[in-house]
């Protein structure tokens, strides 16, 4: 088994040369420094590997990796070898990645954006450290067994609703955009996050019972943003009652641009429209800057100037 310098093994691997079984250090082989694709040798051991960019649909047999594996922006790969352990496994952006190998062993866990990921395999297990899987919107469940971790980041996981009984964590669980409505027992003390923002079990779990009065009251600006989207941009408009600045009609019926004021805070304006053709009611956010309804109509359609905006039916 040959055991190379780094830099060696990297030239060799570029050029497609190097020998199988290789034993080496820290290899970054990732588009952005080598500025074309790579083919790895079979039985590759090195300490840390970054593979990012790379166009690879699968790693070689016999890859073993000590510390890190880096495969973000791997948007090809499809598929991971059973039984993979490494400390630390990145899969950021891995879009085509539908399944997590059986029998995996991390310690650390990254897998933002990889959004076909839906198999969560029970055998695939985080030992401890921590886990990160930001906007996996297909995924719909974990395993039963995590941990112990010292945080879960699930922001933007909108189908899964609820974490297994048995699973341990040490710090705190980010449930932002998820369908959580509680945690299990097993979660007792664990703070509770909201797309990066710590928030109180009733911001998270029952947002029904917040307040308009309530969220003007609260001097955090970040939690004050999460107070609103939880409460709903409709219901904390009626509560406060938003200031009309501006009125109009259109095809669907009367238009309102709405304000309300918050303290160090910009200003939330909203467009309100009626759709012709179902009669639905929609509030769009708009710019603190809009004057109008049509200027703010024409803003949500892209366009900076509302002459430049004249269809002939608004749908």
């Amino acid at each position: 088994m040959p055991k190379l310098a780094a830099r060696e093994a990297a030239e060799l691997i570029r050029a497609g040369r190097a020998p199988a079984d290789v034993t080496t250090g820290i290899l970054d082989l990732g588009m952005a420094a080598l500025k074309q694709p790579v083919v790895l040798p079979a039985g590759l051991h090195c300490y840390s590997l970054s593979l990012t960019g790379q166009p690879l649909t699968a790693l070689p047999p016999g890859l073993v990796v000590d510390f890190k594996l880096d495969l973000t922006d791997c948007q090809q790969i499809a598929e991971l070898p059973p039984d993979l352990a490494v400390n630390s496994l990145i899969l950021t952006n891995c879009t085509r990645l539908e399944s997590l190998p059986a029998g995996l062993r991390v310690n650390f866990l990254r897998l933002d954006g990889s959004t076909a990921l839906r198999d969560w395999p029970e055998d695939a297990h985080v030992v401890h450290g921590s886990v990160r899987a930001r906007g996996c919107t297909a995924l719909r469940r974990i395993p039963a067994s995590l941990g112990p971790l010292s945080s879960l980041d699930l922001r933007g996981c909108h189908r899964i609703d609820q974490l297994p009984p048995a699973i341990r964590i040490a710090s705190w669980v980010d449930i932002g955009g998820t369908k959580i409505t509680r945690l299990p027992e097993s979660c007792n003390g664990v703070g509770l996050r909201w797309r990066g923002v710590p928030v109180t079990p009733q911001i998270a779990f029952a947002p029904e019972t917040l307040s308009g009065a309530g969220i003007l009251a609260e001097r955090n600006v970040e939690l004050r943003r999460v107070m609103i989207e939880r409460l709903g941009f409709e219901k904390f408009l009626r509560e406060v009652s938003a200031k009309v600045i501006d009125e109009d009609r259109d095809p669907g019926g009367k238009r309102q641009l709405l304000r309300v004021l918050l303290p160090e805070d910009e200003p939330i304006v909203v467009v309100s429209v009626f759709c012709p053709s179902t009669g639905r009611q929609y509030l769009v956010r708009v710019p603190p800057t809009m004057k109008s309804c049509r200027q703010a109509v024409a803003w949500t359609a892209g366009f900076d100037d509302p002459d430049d905006y004249a269809p002939l039916v608004e749908t």
